[in-house]
């Protein structure tokens, strides 16, 4: 007898155990009805099958009774598809690759096809003879027809295609896998059933549009102008919801109600077209607890799931997978394999998990067929990694039955008929597929501002001019230079002064906007000094806004803060765009600036499409493709004659949207966030609930920061020894200040009153 999974049952007694026919043989019908849904379901059913063929050895049974020895188990599986295949046609092997490449990564996540721990050397290297024969009588085994029953259109990079394939193949195994190992150990004496009571998905999206049609109907709007044009952006998005899926833009400017535009589409084009679930992938952490609030008010609570990483949490079923099952709640479930209707998430967390190599990043992978995705603020996309996202954008459509909905107030000019050849990495099938109405008029109707170029404004000059209105709006590139600005404005003894930054911890943000809004509705004297964080989907209305050099989609959405609701003059709403030659932008804004430069005095109407299309010209269509592909992410995946040259590893250490990582600490300055800290020593919490309950008490730093304040004393790790070194609490109550936040040492070169901020 062969056994998957051990239990520790006394008297060395097995009848309790997980026996390896009933893991495979499950697992394998699991993965195959998740593959259904893109035509993978035979693949993914051998992958399941075969997936622990290593178990089938004495060593393995021996390790399950406590041996210490070491047993690779993953390879077997492979090298065993690849042995049956080894006569089939091109089609037929890329699939059985793509299955051992599933197998082999199934617990240390997908490998490169070459190098020392890559595909080809651990398949030299296996030993079948060690595998009992008996499997194959045990599980049954035949090679079906391996190719997908909807095979994707033909598309560019067809190594990029099957790549992606062959990540979705992988996430059915993995969730497949984790999903029947979680069943077998819930059922054993004092585990907990795991929580997975979200709505079922059959129909849930049709009645959720109808609470929809009813908040709306309750909400009622003003009669207004702006009101107006926001009721004819929605008649005209919902009109176009039975259109064929596929790719669609949404282009409408800031303050036009694309939010609940989108949703409203979204609903409806699922009731059209039967699709499972909508994603709603934003650009920013900062602004992501407001948007799935107001979705949660729309559409209820239990249908929306709220990801994102402010604490990454590992959950690999590779070490001691018995004792992962009985804690997990529904909202780390549901984190692991977005299981919910309605997902709203980060652009990092959506376009980093499809270039994922690792089992707890992929599994949610396919989930993600069959979707409605809407991209806010596309714009947004880094350029360093344009092609592959655009390239993956058309893949989920082409051939996972996904609609995508670029949705934002400055369109990024991807439409094929902008690029001088059809063959363009970026150029994409959106002739006729815009969801608004007339987005020329709607941009001359809905400009409520006007924007001006000052040159240069040091900080002494800005604050003064901020001083000579009551109400005004500073948003700068860096932190360093939004404190230095408050700190000069303080000096100066300018009142009502406000500093946002992401040194504040979302709650503390959240406090801080309230108060803002709550003084620009007074009318009372508001200044606000902020960086980005403020520029999309934070809705604020001051009579005047400066702006530091950006791109000019940043300036018009910066633009979007000012005169929102239409209620002054175009005359008395202006927007200031300055340079500060003493704070140079981040990398990625510094290409936006030089673009900006190229096409800005030429246009008389900054906020124009004209000027928007101009601008684009400049970003995407004169750049150099390979500043398109920093990392050459598509040249990792291509296929020599008959077999695949895949860097899956490789390529998934190189796609990471924020080059600096930061890591979390968490600020327990009240009783709310006391109590969430004091529930970290308990072992009956799930890591997921702990996490979404201090996720408004964590300020991200960069790691070293981070250690040096464990280092001298005024930080450190919460319940170490049930929770790693995962949640890190601040104790020094001097560091984090109400106006400027957290305060950190850097040991190597700066004293902490001299922190960087």
């Amino acid at each position: 007898m062969y056994y998957a999974h051990s239990t520790e049952a006394a008297d060395g007694d097995r009848t309790a155990w997980h026996r390896l026919s009933d893991h495979l043989t499950s697992t394998a019908a699991l993965a195959s009805d998740f593959a259904a849904p893109f035509g993978g379901a035979e693949a993914a059913r051998i992958a399941g099958l075969l997936h622990d063929l290593g178990k089938y050895t004495a060593a393995f049974q021996k390790r399950l009774g406590g041996s210490d020895e070491r047993v690779d188990h993953s390879t077997a599986g492979g090298a065993a598809i690849m042995a049956e295949a080894a006569g089939a046609s091109p089609g037929q092997r890329f699939m059985t690759e793509l299955i051992a490449y599933a197998i082999l990564g199934h617990h240390a996540g997908l490998p490169d096809r070459l190098g020392e721990a890559g595909l080809a050397a651990r398949l030299a290297a296996h030993d079948a003879s060690a595998i009992d024969p008996i499997w194959r009588e045990e599980l049954g085994f035949s090679l079906g027809d391996l190719a997908p029953t909807k095979p994707p259109k033909p598309l560019a990079y067809p190594g990029f295609r099957v790549g992606l394939m062959g990540r979705m193949l992988f996430s059915c195994l993995v969730d497949a896998d984790f999903k029947d190992t979680e069943a077998f150990y819930a059922k054993q004496p004092g585990a907990r059933e795991p929580d997975r009571t979200w709505p079922a998905l059959a129909g849930i999206l049709p009645q959720l549009r109808n609470g929809f049609d009813s908040h709306m109907a309750k909400k009622g709007l003003a009669s207004s102008r702006i009101n107006s044009l926001r009721a004819d952006i929605l008649a005209s998005v919902r009109a176009k919801a039975a259109m064929a899926p596929g790719l669609f833009t949404l282009n409408v400017p800031t303050g036009g109600g694309k939010t609940l535009a989108s949703l409203s589409f979204a609903l409806d084009h699922a009731a059209h077209h039967g699709h499972r679930r909508i994603i709603y992938a934003i650009p920013f952490t900062s602004i992501i607890d407001q948007t799935a609030q107001i979705f949660r008010e729309v559409l209820g609570e239990e249908t929306v799931l709220e990801h994102h990483s402010a604490i990454e949490q590992a959950r690999d079923l590779s070490a001691a997978g018995k004792d992962k099952w009985s804690g997990k709640d529904k909202l780390a479930l549901a984190m692991e394999d977005w299981a919910a209707p309605v997902v709203v998430t980060t652009n990092v967390q959506l376009f980093e998990s499809l270039f994922a190599a690792r089992p707890s990043r992929c599994r949610k992978l396919h989930n993600i067929a069959g979707s409605i995705i809407i991209l806010d603020e596309a714009q947004t996309l880094p350029l360093k990694f344009l092609i592959p996202c655009v390239r993956a954008i058309e893949e989920l459509c082409a051939a996972y039955g996904c609609t995508v909905v670029l949705c934002t107030a400055t369109q990024p000019a991807l439409d094929a008929r902008h690029f001088h050849r059809p063959d363009h990495p970026l150029a994409l099938p959106l002739a006729g597929r815009e969801l608004a109405p007339d987005p020329e008029r709607l941009s001359a109707e809905l400009k409520r501002c006007h924007i001006q170029q000052v040159g240069v404004l040091e900080n002494d000059a800005l604050v003064e001019a901020l001083g000579r209105s009551s109400q005004g709006l500073v948003i700068v590139n860096s932190r360093k230079h939004a404190l230095d600005l408050y700190r000069a404005a303080t000096d100066a003894e300018l009142d009502s002064v406000i500093h946002l930054t992401t040194r504040q911890y979302p709650a503390h943000r959240r406090e801080i906007l309230a108060e803002v809004r709550r003084r620009l509705a007074n009318e009372q004297p508001c200044r606000l000094i902020a960086t980005s964080l403020v520029e999309a989907g934070v809705d604020l209305d001051f009579p005047k806004v400066w702006r530091a050099e950006a791109g000019l989609d940043q300036i018009i959405q910066a633009a979007g803060r000012c005169n929102r609701e239409g209620r002054r003059s175009l005359e008395d709403s202006l927007v200031t765009v300055f340079q500060a030659p003493d704070y140079a932008p981040p990398r990625e804004v510094a290409g936006l600036v030089e673009a900006f430069g190229h096409m800005a005095d030429r246009q008389e109407d900054l906020s124009s499409l004209a000027a928007i299309e101009a601008y684009f010209r400049e970003v995407y269509w004169r750049k150099d493709e390979s500043g398109l592909d920093r990392e050459q992410i598509m040249d990792r995946f291509k296929l020599n004659g008959r077999e695949t040259a895949f860097a899956y590893r490789t390529a998934a250490e190189k796609f990471r949207f924020i080059d600096s990582d930061l890591s979390p600490v968490i600020i327990a300055d009240t009783q709310k966030a006391q109590e969430a800290v004091g529930k970290l020593g308990l072992s009956n919490i799930s890591s997921g609930r702990l996490a979404r309950d201090l996720q408004p008490f964590i300020v991200q730093v960069p790691p070293k920061a981070r250690r040096a304040l464990i280092d001298a004393g005024h930080a450190s790790v919460a319940a170490p020894a049930l929770r790693g070194d995962q949640f890190v609490v601040l104790g020094d109550g001097t560091l984090y200040r109400q106006d400027v936040g957290l305060l950190w040492e850097n040991a190597e070169y700066m004293a902490v009153e001299q922190t960087i901020l």
